[in-house]
């Protein structure tokens, strides 16, 4: 018998509205909004359900991101769903922290507030990122690795698609060496910074010592690291992860790449966005994905009685 996981998406798949169906059917979900306002000062309800400018940002971005992935996870939860493992794309990684159990929810909330802001001051301008289609990740890495100034992988999301970071003339620069090198396409995104890049260094020194007040305890299911690609079992490593990953690549690949291998079939996307099960679907067209980032996706979860 197959295994199941969790997998919760970062920044780019929010949207004005998403969560606001299960606020208003499921009392499990609107408590989490509310704890996630209160551990954070902010009216997170209000940010994710009206038109508003903030929604874009990440320093906002990241909290309505997580209060949403996490009012479904428990709405799952409550219905007596499980999984077996976790797993989480950058910010979706401390929805797998939810998932896993590894710290209280008021304490993620305001470490995943944390987060937003140190990444949003660490480089205000003059970052920049872009999408690399076509082209394998250890060419890049070599062509990153030549470019003059500051440019690394932020994102190996998986075969064909990988995100490039750091200051936006090194990044330009590699872009076009990418392209000469057989990249079908550079597409430069629509960020605030050049996240997961050796220049947000400061911002994860500044985790790190949010982090050191923080309870962390053993997982209850083993969830995957964007820093390492590995199954993360106990409490120990989990602090400076975190605060490694803030400026490290995101190796979303091999971690699904390991679920697949350890038995994985059936993958949970939780929150807005099928942007996850595109990734998995270039790896594995086999692969089941079901995405929760609605009341009514709950009928496509058999068993779940809903």
């Amino acid at each position: 018998m197959g295994k199941t996981a969790f997998i919760f998406p970062g920044q780019g798949a929010q949207y004005c509205g998403m969560g606001k169906d299960f606020f208003d059917a499921f009392d499990t979900a609107k408590k989490v909004y509310v704890t996630a306002g209160e551990a954070t000062g902010l009216d997170v309800g209000e940010l994710c359900f009206t038109e508003n400018d903030r929604l874009d940002i990440t320093e906002y971005t990241q909290i309505a991101m997580l209060a949403t992935e996490v009012a479904i996870l428990k709405v799952l939860e409550e219905k007596g769903f499980r999984a077996d493992c976790a797993a989480g794309l950058s910010l979706g990684e401390y929805g797998a922290l939810a998932a896993a159990g590894v710290m209280e929810l008021p304490q993620l909330f305001w470490l995943i507030r944390c987060r937003g802001i140190y990444m949003q001051e660490a480089y205000p301008e003059g970052g920049a990122m872009s999408a690399v289609l076509g082209l394998d990740a250890e060419t890049i890495r070599n062509i990153c690795a030549e470019t003059e100034g500051i440019v690394s992988v932020a994102n190996d999301n998986c075969p064909g698609q990988i995100v490039i970071t750091g200051e936006a003339r090194a990044v330009q620069a590699a872009s076009a060496r990418l392209q000469e090198a057989g990249a079908k396409r550079c597409i430069p995104l629509k960020v605030s910074g050049p996240f997961h890049s050796g220049l947000l260094a400061g911002a994860g020194e500044k985790l790190a010592a949010e982090l050191e007040g923080v309870e962390v305890k053993c997982p209850a299911i083993p969830y995957i690291c964007n820093v390492e690609a590995s199954y993360v079992r106990s409490a120990a490593p989990i602090k400076e992860l975190l605060a490694r990953q803030v400026s490290s690549t995101v190796r979303w690949r091999e971690s699904m790449e390991l679920m697949l291998a350890d038995g994985v079939d059936t993958f949970i996307e939780i929150g807005p966005g099928k942007t996850l099960a595109g990734f998995l679907k270039k790896m594995n067209r086999d692969a089941k994905v079901i995405n929760v980032g609605t009341v009514s996706d709950l009928e496509c979860i058999p068993g779940l009685g809903v």
